[in-house]
């Protein structure tokens, strides 16, 4: 009994893990929500997007990069990122080990990474969040590289954009985490003033203080097609209101029916639908500019 506890099981359990990891990771085929077997060369020419059911499947930070900017071509900017664990934290697992785990498995510092490039030939600064670093949470480190893309927007005169996708606030940074709904907040504002637009595509998900922050102040807010967005989850708000929410609760198509957002963009075509919207909005900044100048010149020679 020993010797099959000691060597041929383990032999066993390890042939089973070498064939999940080469059907897995180094597989050519994935599955979709749907349920069908997806070639993934066929899902890569598709946007990432089901050729089947039309699934926006999640992405990497330079996943979007790619398809987003023109020529695929940008440069990414290096944003700053704050010491580790500031509350020393620990629950069934080190945070810390959480951090090197997503570090790994991302190749980034944190959730957030922030890029200079052109769409439709327009110079933009661009951020966006990857889902399977920590959930896409927000903390220290992704406030720094947020307030980061703002500052380069306005040092540059760019339009920012950025790509949402989070479960909201980090729960391991806790009250520092939260205070980062207040410092992206007041950077849009800095932003607004400046007169650059200020552009949000919300993918799934968006939820939690990253909606309730600076996910939903764009001038222009776009979703994916069937993104969730919300604050609290679906099961949290039912069981408080004690009411049945409607099947579609939550969802791109019902924030958007009740008026919480502008469009739903298929991922195929936010290139072309976000150069348009922007040069409509620098035409109308750059109009709004003159008028303000002309109003202060007017002044000065009255008082004059």
């Amino acid at each position: 009994m020993n010797w099959i506890t000691k060597f041929i099981k383990p032999k066993i359990k390890s042939l089973f893990k070498k064939k999940s990891s080469v059907s897995g990771s180094d597989s050519l085929w994935t599955t979709c929500g749907c349920k069908n077997l997806i070639y993934k060369e066929e899902l890569k020419v598709n946007f990432n997007c089901c050729p089947k059911c039309g699934l926006h499947h999640k992405l990497s930070c330079k996943e979007r990069f790619d398809l987003f900017f023109d020529n695929s071509v940008y440069e990414i900017i290096k944003t700053p990122v704050p010491n580790d664990d500031p509350l020393n934290w620990t629950d069934n697992k080190k945070y810390t080990d959480r951090l090197r785990s997503a570090r790994q498995l991302t190749n980034q510092d944190d959730a957030i990474l922030v890029a200079n490039g052109n769409v439709n030939n327009i110079n933009v600064t661009v951020g966006a969040q990857d889902f399977r670093f920590i959930g896409g949470s927000f903390g220290a480190a992704s406030g720094e590289a947020f307030i980061a893309g703002i500052q380069h927007s306005i040092e540059k005169r760019t339009p920012f954009i950025f790509f949402s996708c989070s479960g909201g606030q980090r729960m391991m940074e806790s009250s520092i985490a939260l205070m980062q709904m207040t410092r992206t907040t007041l950077a849009v504002n800095e932003l607004k003033k400046k007169n650059l637009p200020y552009i949000v595509i919300l993918t799934n998900p968006t939820t939690g203080g990253v909606t309730a922050s600076w996910a939903m102040l764009g001038d222009v807010l776009i979703s994916e097609p069937h993104a969730v967005i919300g604050f609290a989850g679906r099961r949290v708000i039912q069981d408080t209101v004690r009411e049945t929410l409607p099947d579609e609760f939550q969802t791109a198509e019902y924030v958007k029916d009740h008026g919480g957002i502008d469009l739903i963009v298929e991922r195929r075509y936010l290139n072309s639908t976000v150069g348009t919207l922007l040069s409509v909005l620098l035409k109308k900044a750059e109009t709004q500019a003159k008028n303000e100048s002309n109003v202060t010149i007017d002044k000065s020679i009255q008082s004059a």
